[in-house]
């Protein structure tokens, strides 16, 4: 049996290495976002049409085949937002690591956000990840100021005409505040908060970034990232959600680490991605190729007199050698396969009957090239009937015996 693995080289290798970094940028997208129910949608519809096809279901096959033929159109007009999220951080994105924030930055946001609960300030701040915030933000006073105490409480101090905005942090710098966020639509997890949590959760929907939220009313700090919002329970809890935040998105220089870091974060991820991206590989490449597979069909006859009896076929099976891509094989049951020649015309003598390939049923995905032999003899008798009598008429039942 033909080994495609056996035959694996550098390009092939690269292929599949790039394919499972798509595939592997598409999972944690899918995950950050409410596209995981769609995706999982679509491959529950594409079990189904495995199937299907397995099962012979020909008009759901027919359906499904139908919308994956334009499954492209599909994802486009459902993920429009999404995809333009993905073109835009392939735009941004490069080898070099953005500049680190300042080591300080934490220590600066949990001390304010703690006299913000104290004080009951309602507050907003964006601590950018890779993802660019531009298109997503309206309005704001541009700053460029460096992060720090006194000009976070100048900002959200309750007289200061920029208060009820969004700071956003960056490089260790405010770069905006007074910023208009997006706002989510995901009334679930929004139903006991108002409209700071909602812009936040709705930016961590769009973006990677990290949304830090004070509440006035009850004095609670909220922390919404990758299109969930919880609460934190105490200063400790923020300080170490910031801190993984900023040593994924600004992990340190040592390579050592980060490699053990990349090994280490989402690898159920990272290895559905590349399992994934070997089997598309699997039936795109090896199973393109086109070969040529013979099988031994047995013959069925229809349509026979009830007054005859098959004594014999000769051959009693035939050789059909198929031709198609070797993916169309994956799947394919040989049991499946059918020849079958109508005998009807026996009960006038006739006995050699032409095979020809409207006698075979097979995938339509396949060609049939060649069938041997083309041609069969049967031997016919005539049917013993079970309630004839013999000569000399019947026999009768003796009363009483």
């Amino acid at each position: 049996m033909f080994n495609p693995f056996l035959d694996v080289g550098i390009t092939d290798v690269i292929d599949i290495a790039f394919v499972g970094v798509l595939l592997y940028t598409a999972i944690v997208w899918a995950r950050r976002t409410r596209a995981a129910f769609v995706v999982r949608g679509i491959f529950i519809l594409g079990a189904i049409y495995i199937i299907a096809r397995q099962l012979d279901l020909q008009l759901t096959a027919w359906i499904l085949q139908g919308f994956f033929a334009i499954f492209l159109i599909i994802i486009v007009v459902i993920f429009q937002e999404e995809l333009r999220q993905i073109f835009e951080r392939i735009a941004v994105w490069s080898l070099t690591q953005k500049a680190a924030l300042h080591p300080e930055t934490v220590d600066v946001l949990v001390r304010t956000l703690a006299d913000f609960t104290r004080d009951r300030i309602g507050a907003l701040i964006v601590v950018r990840g890779n993802d660019p915030l531009e298109r997503h933000i309206t309005g704001g006073i541009q700053l460029e100021g460096k992060l720090s105490e006194p000009l976070l409480k100048s900002i959200f101090d309750p007289h200061s005409p920029g208060h009820d905005g969004a700071v956003i942090v960056e490089r260790g710098l405010i770069a905006r505040f007074a910023a208009h966020l997006p706002l989510s639509k995901d009334f679930e997890q929004l139903s006991q908060v108002g409209t700071r949590h909602s812009a936040a959760l709705g930016m961590a929907e769009l973006s990677d970034a990290l949304c830090v939220v004070v509440s006035e009313e009850r004095g609670k700090i909220s922390v919404a990232r990758d299109g969930r919002l919880r609460e934190v329970n105490n200063l400790q809890e923020l300080g170490a959600s910031m801190q993984e935040f900023l040593q994924e998105k600004y992990p340190s220089r040592d390579r050592k680490k980060m490699s053990v870091y990349f090994l280490r974060e989402n690898w159920v991820a990272k290895a559905v991605a590349i399992s994934l991206a070997i089997g598309f590989w699997y039936i795109s490449v090896p199973g393109s190729k086109v070969v040529e597979v013979t099988h031994k069909i047995p013959i069925k006859v229809e349509n026979l007199s009830p007054e005859l009896q098959i004594e014999a076929i000769q051959p009693p099976e035939v050789n059909a050698t198929f031709r198609g891509p070797r993916r169309a094989f994956y799947l394919f049951d040989p049991r499946k396969l059918k020849v079958t020649i109508d005998v009807s015309l026996a009960e006038l003598g006739r006995r050699t009957f032409n095979i020809s390939e409207r006698n075979v049923l097979y995938p339509k995905d396949l060609t049939l090239q060649e069938l041997s032999p083309s041609t069969l003899k049967i031997s016919v008798r005539r049917a013993t009937r079970g309630n004839e009598f013999p000569r000399g008429g019947a026999q009768r039942e003796t009363p009483g015996a």
